[in-house]
């Protein structure tokens, strides 16, 4: 008889039963002289004795500003110190951090605030081009006239209190500096005793991730939900305080914030952040001056990384391990990051937001065929099982949809039961929309999805979100969204639109349409005007045929990958 494709990660090592704060609490007393936390682009570095005086300041600041266990703060900003002390800081206090992407603009940041009911939000005054407190203004201009923490906006009417990052004074807001003041005992004693009341099934951090409806969804996950997970990631990569990983990945996804910050935290290593955002000679110059032991990225990262002109220049002789993740790797990518970059323990890792996120990692014994072709085996404490479309479990080796079950599944998406039961079934089984296979070793290998989800670069795209926002233009009768293939970062977007009678537009016209709406990496490469779609004779749109049809016109190559 032919073994079903169910894997259980039985462990002998309990899973963690304690909050964030509590543990935090107890790494920072454990590893006082050890360094936390190397920010190079403030030039900040702490070990952990100082590392929790921060955070406890902090966490003291949001308490007195009258912010309670539950309620949600947002943070819109790059890398950096005060995102790592936000994290913290809000996990101690009991709120609920909501990541918002730096890439957002003004609708998507409008939607995410209001979705989650937003009462604090800690924003940055900008990254790269984009403008934030502009932004912002431009949503609330009741900011420009009231009193800080008074806020009262007719767009965003829970929003009330605004911190920005920086020296600069914004009317209507706080600054990060002053909730950073030495408390007194008084205050850390109400600190304290708001930790010994949290539970670690409550929910502590909501991040979106976009779905086929088109409205980005908030996973809602506890901190038992991603304590352990970064706990569990730490010990794949054999992590110990000895350790320095570079985390050149963005925080407010859970690569950065679990994988970097709390695989970290759990084991007692150095947390190093070589910039704001990713930039190959700046992660470069970390990972030499800094004698970094691990590095994170997407393939596209590390492959920018390896073609950088000054790349021999850099000693990266003291790196062993890290995750490449976000993407399929490619073997040859993969093999040069072993040999060149000294990356001979460096792991795959495959999971979700919504499964806190990862279920499957590869471990530093596994052999390199197995860390290209397979996405490891499946995590402690986790289940996994492939089943077809009527829900019954394949045998091994059969393709199916994954579905993944234990600690790591969230609580559920925020405020939307019904998108939740429709994700999570009844014996707790979280539906991925992932195909994989499970061989008769246990390593799972995902082989394509079942939604039409694009990933380019490492960021998860999910083509119906764009095509509602193009149905805004007055132009657009109707369009489709296909990820194409490409060389430098897996995917990209491509359009089809049907514009209405007697309208015509041009490639540039839909580009410009989106720009400062939607986040960057969301805008459609490719835009081709079309009088109708390949459909079936039931008229469900063929988006395959649609994908292979440009990729033909467009002369793209499918880059060979795991």
């Amino acid at each position: 008889m032919t073994a079903a494709s169910y894997v259980h990660g039985a462990s002998d090592v309990p899973l963690i039963g304690s909050t964030i704060g509590q543990y935090f609490d107890d790494v920072c007393t454990r590893y006082a002289a050890s360094e936390a936390v190397v920010v190079r682009h403030q030039n900040v570095r702490m070990n952990y004795a100082e590392f929790r005086r921060r955070v406890d300041k902090l966490a003291c600041g949001l308490m007195r500003l009258g912010f309670q266990p539950g309620e949600r703060i947002g943070i819109w900003s790059p890398n950096n110190l005060e995102w790592v002390l936000t994290q913290f800081a809000t996990a101690k206090a009991g709120l609920i951090l909501v990541n918002v992407n730096p890439a957002y603009q003004r609708a998507e940041l409008e939607y995410a605030l209001n979705k989650v009911g937003c009462r604090g939000l800690i924003l940055a005054p900008g990254f790269k081009t984009t403008n934030y407190l502009a932004i912002l203004n431009d949503l609330a201009p009741e900011l420009a006239s009231c009193q800080p923490g008074k806020l009262k906006s007719a767009k965003l009417p829970q929003l009330e209190i605004v911190v920005r990052l920086g020296a600069d004074k914004t009317p209507g807001t706080f600054n990060f500096d002053d909730l950073c003041q030495t408390p007194t005992a008084e205050q850390l004693a109400a600190l304290d005793a708001c930790g010994q009341k949290l539970q670690f099934d409550d929910p502590i951090n909501i991040q979106f991730t976009s779905g086929t409806t088109g409205s980005p969804k908030g996973a809602t996950l506890s901190h038992h939900n991603i304590l352990n997970n970064g706990y569990f990631i730490g010990e794949a990569m054999k992590l110990t305080s000895a350790d320095r990983l570079c985390i050149p990945v963005p925080l407010y996804h859970c690569f950065g914030m679990v994988l970097g910050n709390l695989a970290c935290l759990t084991h007692g290593s150095t947390m190093v952040f070589p910039g704001e955002g990713f930039d190959p000679l700046a992660t470069l110059q970390a990972v030499a001056d800094e004698k970094c032991t691990g590095l994170h990225g997407v393939p596209t990262m590390f492959i920018a990384v390896l073609d950088h002109p000054d790349f021999a220049k850099f000693d990266l002789s003291t790196l062993r391990t890290g995750i490449m993740a976000g993407s399929p790797c490619p073997i040859e990518v993969m093999k040069r990051v072993v040999k060149h970059m000294h990356m001979e323990q460096v792991t795959i890792a495959y999971g979700m937001t919504e499964t806190s996120p990862v279920s499957f990692q590869s471990s530093t014994e596994d052999p390199l065929e197995r860390r290209v072709s397979t996405v490891g085996r499946v995590q402690p404490h986790v289940e996994v099982k492939i089943v077809d479309g009527d829900g019954r479990i394949v045998p091994r080796g059969t393709p199916g949809e994954l579905l993944t079950r234990g600690y790591s599944v969230m609580l559920g998406y925020w405020n939307d039961e019904e998108k939740t039961r429709s994700s999570i079934d009844a014996a707790g089984w979280m539906h991925t929309g992932d195909l994989a296979t499970v061989d008769a070793e246990g390593y799972g290998n995902i082989v394509g999805r079942i939604k039409d989800m694009v990933i380019r670069g490492g960021e998860n795209i999910y083509p119906r979100e764009i095509e509602e926002f193009l149905y805004r233009h007055p132009k657009v009768l109707e369009v489709q969204i296909v990820g194409v293939p490409d060389r430098k970062y897996g995917e990209e977007l491509c359009a089809q639109i049907i514009l209405r009678e007697g309208q015509t537009a041009t490639q540039e016209e839909i580009q410009a349409f989106c720009k400062g709406q939607i986040a960057h990496y969301k805008i459609p490469r490719y835009i081709k005007f079309v009088s109708s779609f390949p459909m079936t004779v039931t008229g469900k749109i063929q988006k395959f045929l649609i994908r292979e049809q440009m990729r033909t016109e467009l002369g793209l190559i499918e880059e060979k990958s795991a």
